[in-house]
């Protein structure tokens, strides 16, 4: 059975044909740029239709019929406090995904184009969603309310909500495997870092706590986001650089960061190698960026009462293993040699697949 995953986000749209019997990728692909200057793909809906071309193409397609894909898994950022796990598209999930867009106005809009578009393009193949904060939904609400008036909850619903959490989960199950333990009798600290970064406390399979909140910028530091700061600092930058609230959101979400900090990157290679050359800027972005993953670290094994693994996962996760072995140096005084440390590669797509098999089959 094939099964296509669409992964829209707000200039690019990826895709993987999956063979999901034999759990394989069998095509994929991603069209970039999408809707700049100079772009030959003006909007999602065109991507979506780009993709078609690519898959039925005579001479590089592996298909000879849309007829041959059976569902078509969409990754979705943000499904608020309605979706716990992932669903089958109808009106009424459009117009809930549509409604979130306020809380992902980067991120929701571009999926809810491709999941209309993949309707247009691929009639009558039943289309799933699956979100990134549907993991983080079994958090109880001393993890995820704020000290805010009660109020602001009530009416907005803000909240932490965590994302990255497709990707929480699909390590947390590999872990058990490597384990050979039951993910129900497992405490986890998932690390899953990339461009973005966050962290989630994981027991018997469910979050109950994670570092992103109530968008991605809060937690640990990141390519480009600042994460855990004084909400003061807002107030006291806008008066002393004289700039308004849209430019602090700015300067938090895409000049902060390693970038802010180290003045010459947000890409971990590059910090990477100007470490190696004494640059003094890099090596603290460096240094601050293990310190916070090591704090949450603690932090998080104090909430679940123990610890068996810590994973990590993601661009940064599964390809610095300096990260991981100065962490497990660092902590092994602390945990002793239950704990274990390891690395596991993500697979977001292949979960997607599963879950959008698992629907439709039924």
């Amino acid at each position: 059975m094939l099964i296509l995953v669409v992964n829209c986000g707000s200039s690019s749209a990826k895709y993987q044909l999956f063979n999901i019997k034999y759990k394989k990728s069998v095509a994929k692909g991603v069209i970039e740029r999408i809707g700049e200057k100079g772009s030959r793909c003006k909007s999602h809906y065109h991507a979506i239709g780009m993709i078609k071309d690519r898959l039925l193409s005579k001479k590089k397609g592996i298909l000879r019929s849309i007829d041959q894909i059976k569902g078509i898994g969409h990754r979705v950022v943000h499904g608020g406090e309605e979706f716990k796990e992932a669903v089958i598209i109808n009106d009424k999930v459009t117009r809930s995904i549509e409604r979130f867009s306020e809380l992902a106005p980067l991120h929701n809009p571009p999926a809810l184009e491709g999941i209309k578009a993949c309707g247009k393009f691929f009639p009558g193949i039943p289309e799933v969603a699956v979100f990134d904060t549907a993991f983080h939904q079994s958090m109880p609400q001393r993890a995820y309310i704020y000290g805010l008036p009660f109020n602001f909850y009530k009416k907005h619903k803000v909240r932490r909500y965590g994302f990255h959490g497709t990707s929480h989960r699909f390590v947390s199950a590999e872990a058990a495997k490597k384990l050979r333990k039951p993910l129900q009798r497992l405490k986890l600290i998932t690390v899953h870092l990339g461009n973005g970064c966050s962290m989630a406390a994981v027991i018997d399979g469910k979050s109950i706590d994670t570092t992103m909140g109530f968008t991605p910028l809060e937690g640990l530091l990141m390519g480009t986001r600042s994460g855990d700061l004084d909400p003061a600092i807002v107030k006291f930058l806008t008066e002393k650089e004289k700039v308004n609230i849209n430019k602090i959101d700015e300067i938090l979400n895409k000049k902060s960061g390693l970038l802010g900090i180290s003045g010459a990157s947000n890409d971990m290679r590059d910090i990477l190698t100007l470490v190696k050359k004494g640059n003094k800027r890099a090596i603290l972005a460096f240094e601050i960026f293990v310190y916070r993953i090591k704090k949450y670290i603690g932090a998080y094994a104090a909430a679940m009462g123990g610890l068996d693994a810590v994973i990590f996962t993601g661009g940064i996760g599964e390809n610095v293993p300096g990260i991981k072995e100065t962490l497990s140096r660092e902590l092994r005084p602390i945990f002793g040699k239950k704990a274990k440390f390891l690395t596991i590669p993500t697979n977001e797509e292949l979960l997607i697949a599963h879950d959008t098999y698992n629907l439709i089959k039924h």
